[in-house]
């Protein structure tokens, strides 16, 4: 922790003094600031080690939970930078979505000073390991595939990691394409320079450019400083593009040029910046899909797919499905302080006869759920509860429930169910489909249990 930075954001004058006391002496650096609107400046000039972020301030941002949204806005700014939540013993619910959009743990006010700082310690380690070298994709603790399809796959990228070879990840939502793609950037002659992610599918026409190509000050009304674009934050490292098939034709014009002449040119500026990036691209749209032209460039397919990985869904791994809930049933029984440790034979059958719309990020869920509720050490089949966002026929022949037949509320949750699962589960796109914000969204998935 000497060597550390910590940066805490509380609009609680008391809470910023209380902390830095704590902290002075343990770290390098204690960066306070009561205006969580400053986030994005102080990431900017500062490099942060860990974030501790409060849950509710009383800012002009009106979310329904400001610690939320500051917590989606540190992880789009610095995703690999660890955030702890501070909370009121009243707002565990929300505590918990926290650790489901990314924060690496929560603390409690009030807390004890000894516990705050052993989980500040806690993640301040994890992240150095991570720094250390890493060993074989297979050998990864998240990554976990002992089927024959699985080693087929990792054979693949254990050949191809070391190469620079454009990558493009094929498979369906939830397979774990992010982890593929950051398994070969650690396995790269790379491993040492910066990993970029991008979600270019939730870009709107107006941020793609400006998001992966930066702007200048004044080159468009709200630019008010410069901005480093992900391309070049990417510079001598990976960018992974996630979501590239969902990319307009517009936006596919615009990169095909960056990837042809290794060239950014910011907005507002005539100056071109040289690149020089391995990109790792996914998508869950079929390659077929991709080959046609109405859809996408086949230039461009070309440029992103000098291989092409397919990543297998989990209902086709066998008994991997048991290996990854074990997994996730001893990360979420350490992570909640439970002394569960096995399923039961009804638990396992269940796990394994399940279709798995969701992939492995459903079974993630599922078992994290049962986690938190179970009273027993082992969980029955009964604990575990997968989903209802996935539960609609897989012909897509749900029947359409009508509006007479229901009240208000149960019409809200199949509407929200229906939307959620168009999607496939992308939640800033269902948000935007409904009207409202992500965080209203995730409410009222709670409130309805989906």
């Amino acid at each position: 922790m000497k060597n550390s930075r910590i940066l805490v954001v509380d609009d609680d004058p008391d809470v910023l003094t209380a902390v830095r006391l704590l902290l002075k002496q343990q770290v390098s650096k204690v960066i306070t600031e009561h205006n969580p609107e400053q986030i994005p400046s102080i990431l900017a000039r500062e490099t942060p080690d860990l974030v501790l972020l409060d849950m509710n301030f009383k800012s002009t941002i009106n979310t329904g939970n400001e610690g939320l949204y500051w917590l989606g806005r540190i992880k789009s700014l610095k995703p690999d930078l660890p955030v702890v939540m501070i909370t009121a013993y009243g707002a565990i619910d929300l505590a918990v979505t926290s650790l489901k959009q990314g924060a690496a743990d929560f603390v409690v006010k009030p807390w004890q000073n000894e516990q705050l700082i052993t989980v500040i310690r806690g993640l301040l380690s994890k992240k150095d390991r991570k720094k250390a070298p890493e060993p074989a994709v297979g050998n990864d603790s998240e990554f976990i595939g002992e089927s024959e399809v699985m080693q087929d796959l990792l054979y693949k990228i254990n050949k191809i990691a070391p190469t620079d070879a454009n990558i493009l990840i094929l498979g369906e939502n939830g397979t774990g394409k992010d982890l593929i793609a950051t398994a070969i950037h650690r396995q790269s002659t790379r491993a040492a320079k910066p990993f970029i992610k991008v979600d270019v599918g939730a870009l709107t026409e107006s941020l793609f450019e400006s998001e992966l190509f930066g702007h200048k000050k004044g080159a468009f009304t709200d630019a008010r400083e410069d901005r480093v674009g992900r391309f070049e934050a990417a510079n001598g490292g990976t960018l992974f593009l996630d979501e590239i098939g969902n990319i307009s034709l517009q936006q596919q014009a615009k990169l095909l040029s960056v990837l042809q002449n290794r060239q950014v040119i910011p907005l507002g500026s005539n100056t071109p910046i040289p690149i020089d990036i391995r990109l790792v691209c996914a998508t869950n749209v079929p390659l077929a899909d991709l080959a046609n032209e109405s859809r996408f460039r086949k230039d461009l397919i070309y440029r992103i797919n000098t291989v092409d990985l397919q990543v297998p869904p989990l209902r086709e791994r066998g008994d991997d499905i048991l290996r990854i809930a074990h997994y996730f049933l001893q990360k979420y029984a350490e992570k909640y302080r439970k002394s569960i440790t096995d399923f039961d034979k009804s638990a396992a059958q269940k796990l394994l006869k399940y279709h798995y719309p969701g992939n492995v990020r459903e079974l993630q869920y599922s078992i994290e759920r049962a986690v938190i509720m179970a009273d027993g050490e082992i969980l029955g089949a009964d604990d575990v509860i997968f989903s209802a966002i996935e539960q609609t026929p897989q012909n897509g022949s749900a029947q359409r429930q009508t509006p007479e037949e229901h009240n208000l509320g149960e019409l809200e949750r199949i509407t929200i169910a229906n939307v959620v699962e168009k999607h496939g589960g992308n939640i800033s796109k269902a948000a935007k489909e409904l009207g409202i914000t992500r965080t209203a969204l995730y409410r009222r998935l709670s409130k309805y249990d989906l």
